[in-house]
């Protein structure tokens, strides 16, 4: 059987595999901040509230003063957001709120449904502020879909980061999210998550290999779906194909994949998972498994709005001086340093 399934480019966003729904990839260059944590630049010519075309270097999304996502709600589903480079300000119908970014995950379970916003602050005055950001939707099964709402922080400082060296000495380092390598163990995901039974073999990887660097995957079973997202680099060798960057790799997981890194670093982010096979109804923020679903949940959310809204702004940012913190709706509170 071959290794490669399917080789596609990607879109926005990345299309993804069952129990995946999709993954959103942000990057920007960010201007210096401004008092308002926005960007310290002229807004004009761009469609704010939906300024989702690359200018300058950069997006707003849907903010018009601080570039992110003001307050939307979702329901049936978890949003597991990687931040790799910038911050994150998180705020939600449940009180929650927090900072994060620089190498740290939110894993956020929608379940029965949750009002949030994240927004990027932009606390750097003085030079650019870059960012970095996936945010990948996963689904949940019909037995899940109506759990309480809940969110745990995955601190970059607990991620486990695993190097593979080939036998030329050459490194590849695999960040688990989510999943096992050589031993190595992520931190729990959310408690009701298809990604707390290992059963599923769900794992999220970001990788980093090294040039010419060459690295193994493992093998799992032919049940699981599994793709390789190629965002950045140069090219792959790999099955007798030349892949550039900007393509998603699907493979079969039960048969070993070598990937042969080109002259440049090159970014990867893998995901693997069984499938939850059971019906996809998905209208914008909401992923049930019926139409009556999807529209029992608008009503739901036009007469209760999850919760209401408890913050000043829709598209709330933390004081500047805030550093990396979760504030729990339990009034559970951790400071990470900055």
């Amino acid at each position: 059987m071959d290794a490669i399934q399917k080789i596609k480019p990607l879109g926005f966003p990345w299309e993804t595999s069952d129990p995946f729904l999709f993954c959103a990839y942000h990057e920007d260059l960010y201007p210096e901040g401004d008092d308002q944590l926005g960007p310290a630049a002229s807004l004009q010519g761009r469609n704010l509230g939906q300024d989702f075309i690359e200018k300058d270097g950069f997006r707003m999304y849907h903010g018009t003063t601080v570039p992110g996502f003001p307050a939307h709600p979702h329901r049936g589903f978890e949003t597991v957001t990687i931040a790799q480079k910038g911050l994150v300000d998180h705020s939600d119908s449940l009180g929650a709120a927090g900072r994060f970014g620089n190498g740290d995950v939110q894993w956020m379970t929608a379940g029965s449904g949750v009002q949030h916003s994240e927004m990027f602050p932009l606390l750097n005055k003085n030079d650019k502020n870059p960012f970095l950001l996936f945010q990948i939707w996963l689904n949940l099964p019909k037995k899940s879909k109506f759990v309480a709402p809940h969110f745990k922080m995955l601190w970059h400082e607990d991620i486990p980061i695993v190097t593979k060296q080939d036998t030329n000495g050459l490194n590849t380092m695999v960040t688990l999210i989510a999943g096992t390598l050589d031993g190595v163990t992520a931190p729990d995901s959310a408690p009701d998550s298809w990604a707390s039974d290992p059963n599923n073999n769900v794992a999220i990887w970001t990788v980093v290999m090294e040039p010419s660097a060459t690295l193994t995957l493992p093998t799992t079973s032919q049940s699981t779906s599994r793709s390789l997202y190629f965002f950045k680099g140069g090219e792959l060798l790999t099955e007798g194909f030349t892949i550039p960057a900007g393509h998603r790799i699907i493979t079969n997981p039960s048969v070993p994949l070598t990937l042969v890194n080109g002259a440049t670093e090159s970014h990867f982010l893998l995901l693997p998972g069984n499938p939850i096979n059971e019906p996809v109804v998905q209208q914008g923020p909401f992923v049930m498994n019926t139409r009556a679903e999807i529209s029992e949940a608008i009503t739901t959310y036009q007469k209760t709005e999850f919760g209401g809204w408890p913050w000043p702004k829709y598209d709330h940012v933390h004081a500047a001086e805030k550093g990396r913190f979760a504030l729990y709706p339990d009034g559970n509170l951790i400071e990470k340093e900055s």
